[in-house]
């Protein structure tokens, strides 16, 4: 019996415009049994699950409505998050409606409380909970889903790859576009609270290809800004290491034995 494959997609704010890039080549090449993803992950993870092609989650990535995924308040109430909730919710309403999951998807949440990440799969997830994926602290205030206060599921792991295990994978190609945070202060602060959860997932037991940039992509304050120079910047990178990887022979055969790391 053929095991599952799984799409894996990270968290990364405006750095999600690099899955878009290489989603638009690996999708021309496979299409995942799974799809899980995080924060911004959540919401490329259900566009694509749904059918999305590369080229039309690329279209969405550079039409400046995307801009009010991530739209600053003016003026701005710091208890309320650095970010317009409302804006926020209706674009991802918009994504939520516009698609169906054609396969199994898995959208990760933090419950804040506990300090855990928890999987949320196919038919049990709502608009809330793809909003819930990205409601970093300090930007969105934490939703509350299912009786819990959740907020971004990348705050406890950037990449998800426990989700594709929990789901039934047997190997997932990762797109990982925050292989290191942009910050050494952020980075300081995940390691405490990742330290304060001590929660341990593991992946153990799948093969593993991972897609990253080499650096990061660029600056925190361009994590949360839409420019469509900078996105197009990315997206492209992303298409060029997804071409590189199947060019390489990596991925050239989907059912063939994983590699474990592209680069």
């Amino acid at each position: 019996m053929a095991g599952k494959t799984a799409l894996v997609l990270s968290a990364g704010g405006m750095f999600g415009a690099y899955q878009a890039g290489a989603w638009s080549v690996l999708g021309k090449h496979f299409q995942p049994d799974i799809v899980v993803g995080t924060s911004v992950g959540a919401l490329n993870a259900w566009a694509i699950a749904g059918g999305c092609s590369g080229e039309d989650l690329v279209r969405s990535w550079t039409d400046p409505v995307a801009a009010a995924f991530l739209e600053f308040r003016v003026p701005l109430p710091p208890w309320r998050g650095f970010f317009e909730p409302e804006a926020f919710r209706t674009r991802v309403d918009n994504l939520f409606f516009r698609y169906t999951p054609r396969v199994p998807v898995g959208i990760v949440v933090t419950d804040l409380f506990r300090l855990r990440s928890r999987l949320v799969q196919t038919n049990e997830i709502t608009a809330r909970h793809l909003a819930a994926a990205c409601a970093v602290p300090g930007g969105f205030p934490p939703v509350r889903v299912d009786d819990l206060w959740c907020a971004d599921g990348g705050l406890l792991g950037a990449l998800p790859l426990w989700g594709a295990v929990e789901m039934g994978a047997t190997r997932a190609i990762a797109i990982n576009a925050l292989p290191l945070l942009p910050s050494r202060v952020l980075r300081g602060l995940a390691q405490t609270v990742r330290w304060l959860s001590r929660e341990k997932k593991s992946a153990g037991g799948i093969d593993v290809s991972v897609l990253a940039p080499e650096r990061p992509l660029g600056t925190i304050s361009e994590s949360t800004r839409w420019n469509r120079e900078t996105l197009q910047r990315w997206i492209e990178a992303g298409a060029d290491d997804a071409q590189r990887a199947i060019s390489s022979g990596v991925l050239q055969d989907i059912s063939a034995p994983a590699k474990r790391v592209l680069q």
